[in-house]
């Protein structure tokens, strides 16, 4: 009898094991202290987020990679990935992923050598005209006026995959100005000042541009991803309660520290 018991609860525990469905979810691998690769794996303060949210969703096991950003969009675009982080909230630029909760606020702002706001230039982006202004590759940084300002010839967007190769050419002087999250920007500067890459003065902040929201968007083109609904459901539920406990600003402040 014993035996039959204990039988059944391998063959139980078996099952359940059997019965999770196998998730993969991309990140950005070159966005710090957000997302990114540190000693060949994704870390960051949305994968933290991320990795807790999942923990508490025993139906799935899911698997986290890092994938350069513009390639991550081309793929969610067609339908070859489930979910892709943190992509801001742009359903016009973006229709093939759907975005309904976001993870955390970012500011958005444009940092420059020292002496281009010699002078300051507080107003965005009609402050910037005329100047060569550094993006990460595949984001959709700047809004509108900029955008039409670059369109336009007025403003020179020159795009680098990564924030230290962008915060390393700003330093260089190869271009003027750099626009990224605030939070990201200073994580970066400190390293390459510990690196001796920086003199840890010459790069100041400008203009506000946004603040942004980071989301895990997910693949409108869902076909070959059946559980979606499910799994959507589950994660909004689980990173509501823990927005509503603080659990995610402490996640944060300790990541921070």
């Amino acid at each position: 009898m014993k035996k039959s018991l204990a039988l059944l609860c391998v063959v139980l525990t078996s099952t359940s094991v059997l019965a999770k469905t196998e998730v993969t979810i991309y990140g950005d691998d070159s966005y710090p202290p957000y997302s990114y690769i540190d000693s060949g794996r994704m870390t960051g303060i949305y994968t933290v987020v991320l990795e807790r949210i999942f923990s508490k969703m025993p139906d799935y096991n899911v698997i986290l990679k890092g994938v350069p950003w513009k390639r991550g969009l081309l793929e969610i675009d067609g339908g070859k990935i489930f979910a892709l982080y943190p992509p801001y909230k742009r359903p016009k630029q973006r229709p093939y992923m759907e975005y309904e909760m976001s993870i955390l606020d970012e500011k958005l702002v444009v940092v420059c050598q020292k002496s281009v706001l010699s002078s300051p230039k507080p107003n965005w982006p009609n402050d910037y005209m005329g100047l060569n202004i550094g993006n990460n590759a595949g984001f959709s940084a700047g809004g509108d006026e900029f955008r039409a300002a670059v369109k336009a010839g007025k403003i020179k967007l020159t795009e680098t995959k990564g924030t230290p190769k962008n915060l390393l050419k700003l330093i260089a002087g190869r271009i003027d100005c750099y626009m990224n999250d605030a939070l990201s920007i200073q994580w970066e500067l400190k390293k390459l000042h510990k690196e001796g890459k920086y003199d840890g003065s010459s790069i100041v902040e400008g203009a506000t541009i946004s603040s942004e929201q980071g989301y895990l968007g997910f693949a409108t083109k869902g076909a070959s991803f059946p559980f979606k609904d499910d799994f959507k459901s589950q994660y909004h539920k689980i990173l509501s309660e823990m927005k509503a406990s603080g659990e995610v600003d402490k996640i944060i402040q300790d990541y921070v520290k």
